[in-house]
């Protein structure tokens, strides 16, 4: 860990077998060593492969702390092993839940609220769909538990511990890592779950589907986007666009009349693609609004934990210019990030052989 050593030892070799052999190195335990690296050099390397904003400057910072030269390429080959193993431990663990999801509900439960926020951000890859497009969406989700948040001051909360389920894969393979997530803060122990999303229909159709007694709220912040986008369609100018999107936000903010909301917006056929259609996003989602109650209760009504996850875990490693993965190793880095994320990098080092 602390540099190159040198030295001499005997090394057996016959020439008509070939067999050659060096009894200092089993003596030793450095025979064999994949990468003649020895595990706890290869776990520093795992550890700065995600922990850096490149391979390159993970092996910059192998030189410089450890006076070790070890290749960036080396690099990424034992992290997206390692990467791989776990990835491959949860998703097996992610079927054994999902499989038994019917005992996961503990017959007493404590007083608290686990909630789930799930979403889903693009990474660009090597590969091009039946589109031509090289994007990819990475589904996460993030877990946590009332009893692992911390009150402000000013009234916000610091989440102190959460579970991150990041995939790169359909919903219907998500949904049972999401469930992992959830299970892994004490989803089935505590009494509540409120699910905080961005009202896509991927995301209801999986939690009424694996959280089906959930509170389930629509991200207010995305609501608000969604009626500013809106009004900036149907509006003459920026005033215009304020007062009416406001009107709007504050009937349902405030006072939960979406029937009043609805009544005040057109119905607009052939919207832009960047335009919603906020007669049926609002519509879908009408249950998932009632903002005053779920204030009242305590409960979030903002996804930004899984907005700041997607920048720690994808964007600020996996996003930077010129980066394009193929998948797999897209998946095992964003795996050993969250990994780390999640305070449960012990689960990496028992990968690494």
């Amino acid at each position: 860990m602390h540099g190159e050593i040198s030295f001499e030892r005997p090394y057996w070799y016959c020439r008509g077998c070939g067999h050659g052999e060096c009894p200092d190195d089993i003596a030793y335990g450095i025979n064999g060593l994949d990468h003649r690296l020895t595990r706890a050099v290869k776990l520093e390397a795992v550890y700065f492969a995600q922990n850096q904003m490149s391979f390159g400057k993970a092996e910059e910072v192998m030189k410089r702390v450890y006076k070790i030269n070890v290749n960036r390429e080396t690099i990424r080959e034992i992290a997206e092993d390692a990467g791989r193993r776990v990835f491959e431990n949860d998703s097996a663990e992610a079927e054994k839940l999902f499989t038994d999801i019917q005992n996961i509900e503990a017959d007493e439960k404590t007083s608290g609220v686990v909630y789930v926020m799930p979403d889903g951000a693009s990474v660009n890859t090597r590969t091009k769909d039946e589109k031509g497009s090289s994007w990819r969406e990475n589904k996460t989700a993030i877990a946590f538990s009332s009893r692992n948040m911390i009150k402000r001051k000013d009234g916000g909360n610091i989440i102190t511990r959460k579970e991150i389920a990041p995939l790169i894969g359909t919903s219907e393979e998500f949904k049972k890592h999401a469930l992992r997530a959830a299970v892994a803060a004490g989803y089935g122990k505590y009494a509540e779950t409120v699910v905080v999303a961005d009202g896509a229909t991927w995301i209801r159709s999986m939690c009424d589907e694996i959280f089906p007694d959930a509170v389930q709220i629509l991200d207010l912040f995305h609501l608000k986007e969604n009626i500013y986008k809106f009004s900036k369609h149907i509006a003459k100018d920026s005033a215009e666009v304020v007062r009416w999107a406001e009107t709007i936000i504050d009937k349902i903010e405030n006072h939960y009349a979406v029937d009043e909301a609805l009544a005040l917006i057109p119905d607009i056929e052939n919207l832009p693609e960047n335009v919603p259609n906020l007669r049926v996003y609002i519509g879908n989602n009408r249950t998932r609004v009632d903002y005053p109650t779920y204030r009242d209760l305590g409960y979030f009504v903002g996804s930004g934990a899984i907005e700041s996850t997607h920048k720690t875990i994808l964007q600020q490693r996996l996003k930077r210019a010129g980066m394009r993965w193929n998948v797999e190793g897209a998946q095992a880095l964003l795996t050993l990030r969250a990994k780390d994320e999640s305070k449960k990098w012990h689960l990496v080092e028992l990968a690494v052989a």
